[in-house]
């Protein structure tokens, strides 16, 4: 029975509800029992990123005349094979790639594209294309809401459609700062030792294993571990490292690196802004591989389209159709996946997909998930030789 004087005792703990982070309480009990379990990170590429310049057909002769001014030269491609290279802003990918442990997807889009950012993101993120299921559930929430897991948002901002579901939990970091308790001491001094009543008994055990983690969290935050490059993109999926290596259970982790629309002076912002990307990939699995968590991760990288194939009269480039997509990890097979679009047959001046982003989910779903993309995608989806 909830009785004031139960109330009076949990009061000095209910108080201390704000130094605790919130995620902690929910996710220590059930941490061990899926410790081992593998773990989506996935990288939001915002703003259109150019695929034409991030996976290059240098060997077709139509790409140079489609890019005066943007062409890129092909000796500082990285090789992916004979006739496409990556962007040489992306050779800190390199290591990867010649460990068979990136894999490049060219074309990727879906049947009558949208050049929308908003609605060709809530196409991505939904895996659905009526608008009034773009109010709904993400693909991932849905995947997660199967078995009630959990995933975080790293960065600040409102929660992405994609994450968002009926019952899975989804919490939102932005720093280090948030990992650990604002005032350890006080807060578990308020714990004491006495729990004769169930009410706070519950909240004792609760913010105790809530606690427990904060200190292991406070060790990570105290642990500079690998270097990684200064970019804000770097710090995000470092702070995706030491939630890794805390093994709190959660099994997606996502985040965003804005900048990629870029209709004006193109060649160096796309540069410095695949130079931050390929940076933090690099030292994100350096990190893993030296704490050993690396085999259980796979990171996805997309953007909602490509862009326009020729570029414009402000030296940039528009809001195009079909996109590149990466894979990254050791369950990762590597190299190039698909097929590149042709450059001369276009839909409405534009490449034709090569590969539908669906069935991209739905091999992640199937094969690294561990759920159905049937029951996620609402249909059934060939799955491709990622993993």
């Amino acid at each position: 029975m909830l009785t004031r004087r139960t109330l009076l005792k949990a009061a000095p703990l209910l108080a201390l509800a704000p130094t605790l982070p919130a995620f902690l309480t929910r996710t220590a009990r059930a941490a061990e029992a899926k410790r081992d379990a593998r773990v989506l990170v996935v990288v939001q590429l915002d703003g259109g990123n150019d695929a034409l310049n991030t996976a290059v057909p240098h060997a077709d002769p139509d790409y140079a005349k489609l890019r005066p001014r943007l062409k890129l030269a092909t000796k500082d491609l990285v090789k992916v094979s004979d006739g496409v290279g990556l962007h040489p802003s992306l050779k800190p990918l390199g290591t990867l790639l010649e460990k068979g442990h990136l894999a490049v997807l060219p074309g990727v889009g879906y049947p009558n594209p949208n050049r929308s950012h908003f609605r060709s993101m809530a196409i991505w993120q939904t895996a659905k294309f009526d608008p009034e299921e773009h109010k709904g559930y993400g693909w991932i929430g849905r995947a997660l809401d199967i078995d009630n897991r959990s995933s975080a948002l790293i960065g600040a901002g409102d929660v992405p459609l994609t994450l968002r579901g009926r019952r899975s939990a989804t919490v939102s970091l932005s720093n280090p700062e948030d990992l650990v308790l604002s005032d350890a001491a006080t807060a578990k001094q308020a714990l004491g030792s006495e729990a004769s009543d169930d009410l706070l008994a519950f909240v004792r055990r609760q913010a105790a294993d809530g606690f427990g983690a904060a200190d292991k969290m406070a060790d990570l935050a105290r642990d500079s571990g690998t270097s990684y490059p200064s970019s804000r993109l770097a710090e995000k999926l470092r702070l995706a490292a030491r939630l890794l290596k805390s093994n709190l259970g959660t099994r997606v982790f996502y985040t965003q690196q804005g900048g990629y629309d870029t209709h004006a002076t193109q060649l160096f912002k796309h540069a410095d802004l695949l130079r931050d990307f390929g940076g933090a990939v690099q030292a994100f699995f350096a990190d893993l591989q030296e704490a050993k968590l690396a085999e259980r991760v796979v990171l996805l990288a997309f953007s909602e389209f490509g862009r326009t194939i020729k570029e414009n009269g402000s030296g940039g480039t528009d809001h195009g159709t079909a996109g590149c997509v990466f894979l990254a990890g050791p369950g990762v097979k590597g190299g190039l996946v698909g097929t590149m679009p042709s450059l001369t047959d276009l839909v409405q001046g534009e490449p034709k997909m090569t590969t539908d982003f669906r069935r991209v989910y739905a091999t992640l779903l199937d094969r690294w998930l561990d759920c159905s993309s049937e029951q996620v995608l609402g249909a059934k989806f060939e799955p491709l030789p990622l993993l």
